[in-house]
């Protein structure tokens, strides 16, 4: 079966190269002007990936993504936009983007993201829908989070990088690569943006007085481990 992709962005030119290159790649394209047209199309068709565009008139890409995620869709979201400040970036991440490319991109990139977000939702899709490791529980398709029966709310950013650790249960990851994995080989953010999120995962998980599962490893990265 052919996958399908939306491409939604108010630039004719953009839609059509998009269009062609996705065809000639494989995959069955839809099309939208606009965020409220994204919206409509979403209703009657839901496809495999939305390579979405930030600045739109009527309703923007960010609102497009939040609505969608707050219906409980998991559909990977590329975001394109012409901004490259950090915090446009994070804010479209935390909305529930799963990756984002700044304009003008290399068509090579978009298709090699586009691969990789598709490969990241299969190998999600295929696993068991609910992770547990000694009290904390993951359940993937609802995207909740429990440690003992406390929830836990996460950003789409923090559950991404606890799912990392939930599927690398006791094994060191180095901060390579949680970095590309989470962040993409390219970011050129904060360099400290890693910590940052550990930091704040591990307040949440642990803001009731409970023991430590995320531990720095000296030199080496981190580990999803319940020893002390």
């Amino acid at each position: 079966m052919r996958r399908q992709v939306l491409v939604v962005d108010d630039d004719e030119k953009i839609t059509s190269m998009l269009r062609r290159s996705l065809t000639f790649e494989g995959y069955e394209v839809l099309t939208a002007n606009n965020g409220q047209v994204a919206l409509q199309t979403m209703m009657v068709k839901e496809p495999h990936l939305i390579i979405l565009d930030v600045m739109m008139p009527e309703v923007d890409g960010w609102e497009v993504c939040r609505r969608l995620r707050d219906a409980g869709s998991q559909i990977p979201i590329l975001m394109l936009t012409a901004k490259d400040e950090v915090k446009d970036r994070v804010k479209g991440l935390d909305l529930g983007a799963d990756d984002y490319l700044v304009k003008p991109f290399a068509l090579e990139e978009l298709l090699a993201r586009v691969r990789a977000l598709l490969r990241r939702y299969d190998e999600r899709n295929s696993e068991s829908s609910v992770l547990v490791f000694e009290d904390l529980k993951m359940d993937i398709d609802s995207r909740e989070v429990f440690r003992g029966d406390k929830r836990i709310e996460l950003t789409t950013r923090e559950f991404d990088l606890l799912y990392l650790f939930m599927t690398n249960p006791r094994k060191v990851l180095a901060k390579e690569t949680i970095m590309e994995r989470i962040w993409g080989y390219d970011y050129s953010g904060e360099s400290n943006v890693l910590e940052v999120y550990i930091a704040m995962l591990r307040q949440k998980l642990e803001e009731h007085g409970e023991k430590r599962l995320i531990h720095t490893v000296r030199g080496a990265g981190y580990v999803l481990r319940g020893d002390d």
